[in-house]
This record gives C-alpha cells, sequence and structure tokens, in this order.
C-alpha cells in the first residue's frame, strides 16, 4: 500500500545530493561519498588536507568524470553541468574556490562588466554594492588584490546573479575577523530566502559553529561523520581525565562499551562525552568543557578507542 500524504506535507527535494560518490587518482581515491545539502541549510565541510574536500566539491560541480556513483546539483546530473544541458542550473550556482579564478590584468569593473554577459540574471547594482561594501575599488586589477581582497571578490561575483545554492571552498580563508564577520552576515542573508542553501568548506570552524546547522567531515576520501552541529557543540563535550578516572568511567556504563573515544596528552585524557549534563551531574568532580568543532575532529580522527 501507498504511503499517503497529507495536504499540508511537503516534499522537499535536496539541493545537493550525492551517492557513492567515487574517483581515483594516483596515491588518493573518493570512496563511496554519500552528501545531502537541504533546502534552508548551511552544511560544514571539513576534514585535513589532501582528504578530499575540493576533490568532492569538483565532482558535484561536474569539472571531471567519476568513476562511480551519482550526483545531483539542484536536480540536474553533476556530469551535464559541464554541457550546455546544465547551462541554465549553473547560472543558479555561486561558486568560490580556494583561489581567485579570474584573469590578473582584469579591473573590478571588467570582471562586472564580464559576468554581466555569462549570466543572464547578472545584477550589475548588486555586484557595485558588495564590491564598494567589501571596499574594493573598481579601478584595481585582480593582480593587483591580497588574498583576502580577493576572496571578497569572488564571493561578490557568486552573490551578484541571483544563486539559490552557494559551494564556497575555503571562501573565508584569508579574510580579517572583521571582514570575516561581514561575510557571514551575508551568508545568512542568503540562506535565509526561500530555496537557498549552502555547501562551505572551511578550515576556520569556528565560523561554522556560528552559522552551519550541519558538519560533514571526511578522512582520506571517505565520510567519518555527518552531525547537526548543535549536537557537537551543545550536547556533547570533553571530560579533562586521569588515568584512574578513566577507568572508573569505563566501568560505569556511561558511555556504552566501543564507543569511548579518548586522546593522551602528556598532562593527562581527553574524553570524549555524549552528553556533557548527564556526565557532570554522574561525575561532578571530573572537569567538562564544551566540545568545539576542532575537539570533535581530532578525537574522532586521532583518538583511541576501548
Amino acid at each position: 500500500m501507498e504511503a499517503m500524504v497529507s495536504p499540508t506535507q511537503t516534499t522537499t527535494v535536496p539541493l545537493i545530493e550525492a551517492h557513492g560518490l567515487t574517483k581515483h587518482y594516483d596515491g588518493f581515491s573518493l570512496e563511496g561519498v554519500d552528501l545531502t545539502v537541504a533546502e534552508g541549510e548551511v552544511v560544514g565541510f571539513i576534514g585535513q588536507n589532501g582528504a578530499g574536500k575540493s576533490t568532492t566539491i569538483k565532482a558535484l560541480l561536474g569539472l571531471f568524470p567519476i568513476d562511480g556513483g551519482e550526483a545531483r546539483v539542484l536536480g540536474c546530473p553533476s556530469k551535464d553541468l559541464s554541457r550546455s544541458a546544465g547551462a541554465a542550473r549553473k547560472e543558479e550556482i555561486g561558486v568560490v574556490f580556494d583561489t581567485v579564478s579570474l584573469p590578473e590584468h582584469l579591473k573590478i569593473a571588467d570582471v562586472g562588466r564580464i559576468y554581466a554577459r555569462a549570466y543572464r540574471t547578472w545584477d550589475a547594482r548588486r555586484f557595485q554594492r558588495l564590491t564598494a561594501a567589501y571596499g574594493l575599488d573598481a579601478t584595481k586589477t585582480v593582480k593587483g588584490l591580497s588574498r583576502g581582497m580577493g576572496m571578497k571578490l569572488s564571493l561578490a561575483c557568486a552573490l551578484s546573479h541571483q544563486a539559490r545554492l552557494l559551494i564556497l571552498d575555503e571562501a573565508t580563508a584569508g579574510l580579517d575577523p572583521m571582514a570575516r564577520d561581514e561575510i557571514l552576515d551575508e551568508l545568512r542573508s542568503f540562506v535565509a530566502e526561500p530555496g537557498h542553501a549552502i555547501l562551505m568548506s572551511s578550515h576556520i570552524t569556528s565560523d561554522l559553529e556560528r552559522i552551519a546547522d550541519r558538519i560533514v567531515c571526511i578522512d582520506a576520501g571517505r565520510i567519518v561523520f555527518d552531525l547537526p552541529r548543535d549536537v557537537i557543540t551543545d550536547e556533547m563535550g570533553i571530560a579533562r581525565c586521569r588515568v584512574a578516572d578513566l577507568e572508573r568511567i569505563a566501568d560505569s556504563g556511561i558511555i556504552p562499551e566501543g564507543a569511548l573515544r579518548y586522546l593522551r596528552h602528556d598532562y593527562g585524557i581527553d574524553l570524549l562525552v555524549p552528553d556533557r549534563f548527564a556526565f557532570a551531574e554522574n561525575f561532578p568532580q571530573i572537569p567538562v568543557d564544551r566540545m568545539t568543532i576542532d575537539d570533535y575532529m581530532s578525537l574522532i580522527l586521532k583518538g583511541g578507542v576501548r
């Protein structure tokens, strides 16, 4: 019998949907990556250098043929995004890579004119407003921009052609804290619009703690966790233990057997606690701190398990 759907119930198709995404290179493979980004979401994409973040993003954008799996962006198969069949969908995707992909001799005003010819939906007034707000002089050339200013220019371009989806690869790298605040405010405004979403790769996990709804971590070409951000930062914690404390905690059963994950240091042991509030009630004498995304990634990637 088919499931009944009530008149008020809606089905949302993910703006990004990848299943089993696989790509083999000499010395590295993307292995069966599953990734979704739903409407209204900001998904933070993290991992160490060389873990596969940029390769995944380029695979989603159809910049090279994949060896297995499938991906769709805004309902369009990724393989079609590099063909004429995907041209209309590409207009709805704003992309910022970790390097400025514009000819160095162009002036910023020229960049706006070129984009106006490339995108039917180009908003010249928005581009001028954003470049002015970001402190970008229209007469300056791309070559004369610092890395941070180059990232601002790329973001201004991505935000000026009525995109529904932003795919950002280290877009806040090289920006000072005040500039990052401005960019994050702009991204919050973007994702608040109906039908919008963001996939954001970043090493600056404090930015993701402020803006992301979910955190997806990749390591050695495989997804190692995909969790709501508030589960990590609001529910979990790090207990600062001694060896004797670790044994008592293990014996208590408060953390399931085989799920006790820890990192040893010269000064003691950091223990991953799934519920820091329950832990504090059971072990009030053991300090337990709030978890950060960096903390959780380190414990998952480098921690021991018992």
